[in-house]
């Protein structure tokens, strides 16, 4: 119910600014259909036929040969649908000019949101932001992207993108993006004093926020984590140290890219908090599920507060909270979910 009168008062809001030339072409059509009816006694339908080919100048015949008195009726329409066209000209431009273009997209924004959840929002369309882009879209996760350059919300936009053109490192800008919702928060600005304040305002407005942000050197990325930023990332070291892992590692480095083009997949499931469940669980150990027998799936990982244990035992036991980080076909992990059951409370694709 709240959804319907969102769109309603966003139709309203939408429209009331040209009401009056949407009045005043109907009073013409209606004042030019009188016309013809007195002085040609056609009927209705001839009547506003000509009025529409009159005042659209699309040029066809004239329903009808024309008395002197229908001519005059024809001259004054097109001189009223010339003044028309000159006055909606005027307010298109009043109205650019005051922002209602801008305010339009806000709520067409708003309406979106009102039923996007769990998206990502990607602060910065630049080449590291759109190839990251093109990594979410394969996932079916929905995205917005903030931008505030025309030319890249241009490109964003012919990928499909839905886009936000304003400036990222305001509160305003992240309240419209959803950022209360959304899954997490990615910052790709070219600057890394604007991806700082995009992180500090992000935190301020919610301190759980996942962000990824990206670092442009050693310095900014310790700054940005300072700031909160769960994950930094420097494309310029990054590229180095796996351009280094080649050099010294191939044959490792070539089976992790057949793993990547392989149907295996890497998964994390988020065990519940509820210590309830574990209580009252039979089996809480990896053998006593039976993980690697039934399922196929190869536990990599367990991660724990800050803690990572890495190819956990079988007596390995599991706590609520933890993070199990498993390896295996969509089969398998499809399978080691059920054997976890109501233990799991989230389950997230990470190949």
């Amino acid at each position: 119910m709240k959804l319907r009168l969102f769109e309603f008062y966003f139709i309203k809001d939408y429209l009331r600014p040209w009401f009056g030339l949407i009045y005043s072409l109907f009073f013409l059509f209606f004042l030019g259909a009188i016309g013809y009816r007195i002085t040609e006694g056609w009927e209705w339908s001839d009547c506003l036929w000509m009025v529409l080919i009159t005042i659209t100048t699309i040029g066809f015949g004239e329903v009808q040969p024309l008395s002197p008195e229908g001519r005059i009726v024809t001259v004054l329409v097109i001189v009223g649908g010339l003044i028309f066209i000159q006055f909606t000209f005027q307010k298109a431009v009043r109205l650019f000019e005051s922002g209602y273009f801008q305010r339009v997209n806000e709520l067409r924004f708003k309406r979106i949101l009102r039923k996007m959840e769990n998206h990502v929002i990607l602060c910065g369309y630049g080449r590291v932001g759109q190839e990251i882009s093109n990594q979410i879209k394969t996932q079916n996760i929905p995205i917005i992207v903030v931008e505030s350059d025309e030319d890249r919300k241009k490109i964003a936009e012919e990928n499909g993108l839905e886009v936000l053109c304003a400036d990222a490192t305001l509160d305003e800008t992240l309240k419209l993006a959803g950022l209360e919702k959304c899954k997490s928060l990615v910052v790709t600005l070219p600057n890394d004093a604007a991806n700082l304040y995009v992180v500090l305002s992000a935190k301020g407005i919610r301190s759980s926020i996942r962000v990824i942000a990206r670092a442009g050197t050693e310095e900014a990325a310790n700054k940005l984590r300072l700031a909160g930023a769960s994950i930094v990332v420097s494309p310029y070291i990054a590229a180095g140290r796996a351009m280094a892992s080649m050099a010294l590692r191939p044959i490792a480095i070539d089976f992790l890219d057949l793993l990547a083009g392989s149907e295996c997949e890497i998964e994390e499931f988020e065990l519940s908090n509820d210590i309830s469940l574990f209580e009252t669980a039979e089996k809480r150990s990896l053998s006593e599920l039976g993980i690697g027998k039934k399922s196929g799936a190869k536990i990599l990982a367990i991660k724990e507060n800050e803690k990572l244990f890495t190819n956990p035992g079988g007596n390995f036991i599991l706590q609520p909270g933890q993070v199990l980080i498993a390896f295996g076909s969509k089969e398998q992990l499809n399978i080691l979910n059920g054997l976890l059951g109501n233990l799991v409370v989230a389950v997230e694709l990470l190949k």
